[in-house]
């Protein structure tokens, strides 16, 4: 039998789906090409927003239309957090918490109700799956899971449960499997990923320690990361890590105190600010990337200038501008003062700008200048073959080399910059 797993949401949710991939081919399931061709449809879901939970519901009634006779498995947050919804479009449903159910019902598909989804409790402990693309050069390792934040917009806490981290053997065990697989990137991550070590008397600094130790692994990257959860010390941490990539990707949400405090974030502009300069202090070549809502219940034409001009004075290498989407069931979605719609998704194209035209000034410095390139995979562009990876700061580098040079792949080579098109830099081999 064949499986295709759909993925919606974030890097977590991808992480996952790697390695439920990895078990189903254990079971002796061959992976199919497309969802057509499939005999076991798996849609591995996102809540973050509601416009998140239309495009899976569509995309069940799609694989329904175009392929009735696979069976379709819903899994991820929507139905963690919803548990109530109506998943008729799906023969089976699990949530977040009870992977091995979704297991269970393939072998069995007999005298198994259609739906199973228990709920968290606090004593819930890390539950890993393993990672096991081999495909890849960077291998995304989720170490950390669940939330304690209760942020007022978001659902997150109710789809993923309170925080638990891979215990350290664990992450030493994973990490070992994935130098011996080919890897040379790790990518960090969880849904509150600062949160990890917190149950288990680690720090996130040890988790990078430890895969930098790891004989064949070359680099050593974070995902996203709550302010509140760096200090001086951690920063110094990772400062020291021969192999750690300053790419930081710190949750913003907002550049105007008032709205933070009604977002309940942890933490104001001043902080962020303080932040942001020790690690420019610490990593002058570091990439501070992050996420921000605009449109907030309550914010006003004054407090979202003030957000565009926190972006501009921190100078983002890149901004992820999203519109408030009120979403049932947390405390923002009952607040008064709900911004249009019309409004939330101008200030979102005027902060876009503003972000687009920061990201060109910053893949603008890089012409002429020599980069670390580590090469993930080979490509073509107009009959034009090249090849791609990331620099130590997470820019994607295109590369074109003037001769078939070959054996690129999983190697970390210098790269010559020569100009940039759209999100990613344009380079070739930098001479000997």
């Amino acid at each position: 039998m064949k499986f295709k797993i759909l993925t919606l949401g974030c890097k977590v949710n991808q992480a996952e789906s790697s390695g439920l991939a990895a078990v189903l081919r254990g079971m002796q399931l061959e992976d199919a090409e497309t969802a057509d061709e499939a005999d076991i449809l798996i849609v591995n879901s996102c809540a973050v927003t509601a416009e998140s939970v239309r495009k899976t519901k569509q995309l069940l009634r799609s694989l329904k239309r175009k392929n009735p006779k696979a069976k379709r498995l819903l899994t991820g947050c929507w139905p963690q957090a919803f548990p109530e919804d109506d998943f008729s479009e799906a023969d089976f449903v699990t949530g977040t918490k009870n992977r091995e159910a979704l297991l269970e019902w393939l072998s069995a598909q007999t005298d198994m109700p259609q739906k199973n989804i228990p709920t968290y409790s606090s004593g819930d402990v890390f539950s890993p799956l393993p990672c096991a693309d081999t495909t890849r050069t960077r291998a995304f390792l989720k170490i950390q899971d669940g939330c304690n934040q209760f942020c007022s917009y978001c659902i997150i806490p109710f789809a993923r449960g309170r925080c638990r981290s891979m215990p350290p053997e664990r992450l030493r065990s994973e990490v070992q499997a994935l130098a011996e697989a080919g890897f040379r990137e790790i990518v960090l991550t969880g849904i509150n990923l600062g949160f990890f070590g917190t149950d288990t008397g680690q720090s996130l600094a040890d988790a990078v320690g430890l895969c930098a130790a790891q004989e064949g692994i070359l680099r050593v990257r974070l995902g996203s990361l709550e302010p509140e959860r760096m200090d001086t010390e951690t920063l110094r941490r990772f400062a020291a890590c021969e192999k750690f990539c300053p790419q930081f990707h710190l949750s913003l949400q907002s550049g105007c105190d008032a709205v933070l405090r009604r977002m309940n974030r942890r933490y104001d502009t001043a902080q962020y600010r303080a932040l942001a300069e020790e690690i420019h202090r610490l990593f002058p070549d570091a990439a501070l990337t992050t996420d921000v809502i605009v449109g907030f219940p309550g914010e006003t034409d004054e407090q979202f200038e003030e957000t565009c001009r926190f972006v501009q004075e921190i100078g983002f290498t890149k901004v992820h501008v999203f519109p408030y989407s009120a979403r049932e069931g947390t405390r923002a979605a009952a607040f008064p003062d709900q911004v249009p719609q019309k409004i939330r998704m101008r200030r979102a194209g005027k902060l876009t700008e503003i972000a687009n035209e920061i990201r060109k000034a910053h893949l603008s410095r890089f012409t002429g200048r020599q980069v670390s390139v580590l090469v993930e995979g080979e490509k073509q562009q107009n009959a034009q073959r090249f090849y791609q990876g990331h620099t130590p700061d997470g820019t994607l580098v295109k590369i074109f080399p003037e001769n078939a040079e070959k054996g690129l792949q999983n190697s970390a080579i210098c790269v010559t910059i020569e100009g940039y098109e759209d999100d990613c830099l344009l380079g070739v081999p930098s001479a000997d």
